[in-house]
């Protein structure tokens, strides 16, 4: 289906630091910027939420072993009774009682993000900005606080939050300042680790590793060069004559710091007393990447490795992006795979076993105590154990990822499943998503979030003939747009030889095919009923007497009455794609490229032409075209523009919807949402952090998206589907 061809295409990764697509095969990618958020929203009454779908198991829930929920959590530490995590993506510090698997919240406010110290001794009223790396003294938690460039200090009996070290949302590029407490400055730091006196900081974004007294908060520079980064032959050498490459995880031995020098794929041993740096294991430059291999000093490959912590006599790796944990003997430099086996990612059932019969999705933080290691399984949302001397892994707290495939659940809110929903509509009352992965329609009441099944069965597809019949005993193939008259459903259906308009009857469920049969290629064929073709059609609208469709692959916009099925072509031209000039024009004197989304008011059709980056709008009496946002040709990536017409731009827009004077716009790979003032065709952002994905609630200033797909306007909320298998809410807090 397009979506799935359009993110590998673009590469849409990289919400935070290093924080990948959770899906196979992403390569880890660090930001451009310190996390700033460009929404301008100043509306601090509307509020983004969760309507269905259970979101991979994301939550914020205290509880015991699966009960419990994480939201894409890193850093990991323990003191031998007690885990402690930085649950980073719910800006909270969590504990885990090992021997029960019980979690609760000693820091932060699960949602919140902020950069406050405590202000009444507990961590209740304390807030973090997206923490990574997390170590202990067994009196006091330390905690790389990532967005907010600083090191804060937790006191575990009480959970009371200050800042130790750095000035939040002060960021230390280039020139990154030594100092004492808020005289010095941090560039994302991430990995941290003590030796009981001191502190060691992988100051990831400025690639050094910076050394903190902790009874004085004074910082210097151990090793690296602040902005200077050594890529494919990251150099060793003393002090500022090392050079690393988003240097992330790190652990001691008392004597020697040992770092997981990411971007460089490889394991770095600094002395402290001296800041000589050396290259322990992997070869700058060389990826392992499916047979990530083992070996010893520089025939061993790594795949961003990030989280790194000692035992003894061996350091243990997590070995991101190949869902490995690694084992290093320090003295010999061997390296080999503990658990896990090389990219293969255990994603809807992260499986427990033993060895290569594991798996994990995006391993990060790893600790160790006494016998057993435990690693932060990042894109499950589940901490893992592991028995050391056997390589058996078992699921300690979290439930691994709740995809709704074959058996797709119905239930009501969290209960339910969904399969890469991508298209959603409504009459008022009640949501109609088209959840294509599951080839089926479901219908949600609004009021309550209950998700029921209308029409086809989860799993079964129609393939070539796509069966007609009622409820269940209908079948569609990858069903992508969705529109409703409020009596039926129009749906656009098929696959790569049989584009099919089906249409629901609402009430029964009964599904009969409108128009299409065979696949119009070059010659896309007008016609009534099955004699039209079209060639992978996807937005769907309508104005209650036509539909209006989107025929993507045949860059053209058509028209079905629907009390007869005949098909025409409204604007286009079959086979003439506008790519870099997207023309302007009349019929088929106008091009588009990769249509996607459209809707209506009317008068006019809004189109979201998606590989050319613009909104478009079509007169229906006339079929006159013209472009409304967006410039062809010019893509917004992470900092997608604000602003009129041309001026404005987008990232593989997708989804639209119109209220009243304005359209929303899903811009897919900006993992925002726009609107557009349609009598002048100025563009803001109206919800998400633009260049950044997620999945957090809360008010618009401060929630995140993944991949919104498509958006559906009701009384005065807003409901969009989005790439984590779930529905999502804007509307009006109380």
């Amino acid at each position: 289906m397009w979506k799935k061809s359009l993110m590998s295409l673009v590469g849409i990764f990289g919400m935070v630091l290093m924080l990948p697509s959770c899906s196979v095969g992403s390569h880890v990618v660090a930001p451009s910027s310190n996390g700033t958020n460009n929404n301008n929203t100043t509306t601090k009454s509307l509020i983004m939420s969760h309507l269905a779908g259970s979101l991979g198991g994301w939550g914020s829930d205290d509880g015991i072993g699966s009960a419990a929920s994480f939201g894409q959590p890193w850093g990991i530490i323990t003191d031998g009774t007690n885990l402690y995590v930085a649950d980073t993506n719910n800006y909270t510090i969590r504990k885990i009682v090992i021997a029960t698997g019980e979690v609760t919240t000693l820091a932060g406010q699960a949602g919140v993000s902020g950069s406050s110290d405590s202000t009444d001794g507990t961590g209740a009223t304390a807030s973090f900005a997206l923490p990574f790396g997390i170590t202990t003294d067994g009196t006091n938690l330390y905690v790389a606080d990532t967005y907010n460039d600083t090191i804060r200090k937790i006191v575990i009996a009480t959970g009371n939050v200050t800042t130790l070290a750095g000035q939040a949302g002060v960021f230390g590029s280039s020139d990154s300042t030594d100092g004492t407490g808020a005289t010095a400055s941090f560039g994302q730091p991430y990995g941290i680790t003590t030796d009981g006196t001191n502190l060691y900081v992988a100051d990831t974004r400025n690639y050094t590793i910076r050394k903190i007294v902790i009874v004085t908060g004074e910082v210097t520079t151990l090793a690296g060069q602040a902005g200077v980064y050594g890529a494919s032959d990251s150099t060793d050498g003393t002090g500022a004559t090392a050079s690393f490459w988003l240097p992330s995880g790190i652990t001691t031995d008392g004597t020697n710091l040992y770092v997981a020098d990411q971007a460089n794929d490889t394991i770095r041993k600094i002395i402290i007393a001296t800041g000589n740096v050396t290259t322990l294991a992997g070869q700058a430059g060389v990826i392992g990447y499916s047979d990530s291999t083992d070996g010893t000093g520089a025939t061993a490959s790594f795949n961003y490795p990030i989280g790194i912590t000692i035992n003894g006599t061996n350091l243990y790796v997590a070995d991101t992006s190949n869902n490995i944990i690694r084992k290093i003997v320090i003295s010999t430099g061997e390296v080999t795979t503990l658990a896990g086996q090389a990219r293969v990612y255990g994603s809807s059932d992260s499986t427990d076993g033993t060895g290569a019969t594991a798996s994990f999705a995006m391993p990060f933080g790893t600790t160790t105590y006494g016998t057993n290691l435990y690693v932060v399984d990042s894109c499950n949302d589940t901490i893992r154990k592991i028995v050391i001397s056997t390589g058996e892994v078992t699921t300690l707290a979290g439930q691994a990822g709740v995809y709704g495939s074959s058996d797709s659940t119905d239930g009501t809110g969290a209960t339910a499943s969904f399969a890469g929903p991508l298209s959603i509509t409504n009459d008022g009352t009640n949501l109609y998503v088209a959840d294509t992965s599951n080839n089926i329609i479901r219908k949600i009441v609004i009021s309550t979030g209950e998700v029921t099944t209308l029409a086809g069965q989860a799993g079964v597809s129609g393939s070539s003939d796509s069966t007609d019949g009622t409820g269940a005993t209908a079948s569609f193939y990858g069903p992508e747009g969705i529109t409703t008259d409020g009596t039926n459903l129009y749906v656009t259906d098929g696959d790569r030889l049989h584009y099919i308009i089906r249409e629901i009857v609402i009430s029964t469920g009964a599904v009969t095919t409108l128009a299409g049969s065979g696949r119009g290629s070059s010659d896309s064929t007008d016609g009534t009923g099955a004699t039209a073709s079209f060639n992978h059609p996807q937005g769907i609208t309508t104005d209650g007497t036509n539909l209006y469709v989107v025929d993507t692959n045949n860059d053209t916009v058509r028209k079905i009455v629907i009390s007869t099925g005949a098909v025409t072509t409204l604007a286009g031209q079959v086979g003439v794609s506008g790519s870099s000039d997207s023309t302007d024009g009349t019929g088929a004197t106008a091009s588009f490229s990769g249509p996607v989304g459209i809707t209506t008011d009317g008068i006019n059709l809004y189109v979201v032409d998606t590989n050319n980056y613009t909104i478009r709008k079509i007169v229906i009496s006339t079929g006159n075209v013209t472009t409304l946002a967006g410039q062809a040709g010019v893509s917004g990536s992470s900092d997608s523009t604000d602003g009129t017409g041309a001026t404005a731009n987008f990232n593989y827009p997708t989804g639209v919807t119109i209220n009243g004077a304005n359209l929303y716009v899903a811009d897919t790979g900006n993992n925002v949402i726009r609107k557009i003032l349609v009598s002048t065709g100025n563009v803001t952002t109206f919800a998400g952090i633009e260049g950044h994905f997620g999945y957090r609630d809360g008010t618009l200033d401060k929630a995140t998206l993944y991949e919104p797909n498509d958006i559906s306007y009701v009384a005065g909320k807003f409901f969009i589907t989005e790439g984590n298998n779930d529905i999502r809410e804007i509307q009006w807090s109380d």
